[in-house]
């Protein structure tokens, strides 16, 4: 049995889910490709295992974002994302034209657009910031005006 597998088996054990192999495949193949979409989730399942549907793989996806083994990013005119990277506080670059999606680790100088002044009686428990901008493929791809 492959590491990855040993690993996502034991996630899943830890965070209280069975093991089936729509959750193993789903698991392995957003640990693989950060950021993919539901669509790309499904073919990439369907691919490995065969026979699944649409809506094992959306239940799969559920259950592993209440487990907090996935994490949804739900970037604005774009499908939503989904990653593995869920222990931490980091930050997504999109681009604007191909919606790309990169990690951010860290922010540098003035944090405070992430510490609100006013929370209006609400407990912040996480924040999320997301750049918007132009991947490397889209800037060299664009007309010399539009850049």
């Amino acid at each position: 049995m492959p590491d990855f597998e040993v690993a996502n088996r034991a996630r899943l054990k830890t965070a209280g889910l069975r093991v089936t192999a729509p959750r193993l495949a789903v698991l392995e193949w957003v640990d693989e490709n950060p950021h993919a979409t539901a669509d790309q989730i499904i073919k990439a399942v369907r691919l490995r295992l065969g026979s699944v549907s649409v809506q094992a793989v959306y239940d799969v996806l559920g259950a592993c974002e209440r487990a907090g083994l996935i994490r949804r990013i739900e970037n604005a005119g774009h499908p939503a994302q989904f990653e593995t990277r869920t222990g931490d506080e980091h930050h997504h670059v999109v681009c604007r034209r191909c919606g790309c999606t990169q990690d951010i680790d860290y922010l540098v100088g003035d944090t405070r657009c992430v510490s609100p002044p006013d929370t209006a009686g609400y407990v912040i428990s996480r924040s999320e910031v997301i750049f918007w901008g132009y991947c490397a493929e889209c800037v060299s791809a664009m007309p010399l005006s539009a850049s």
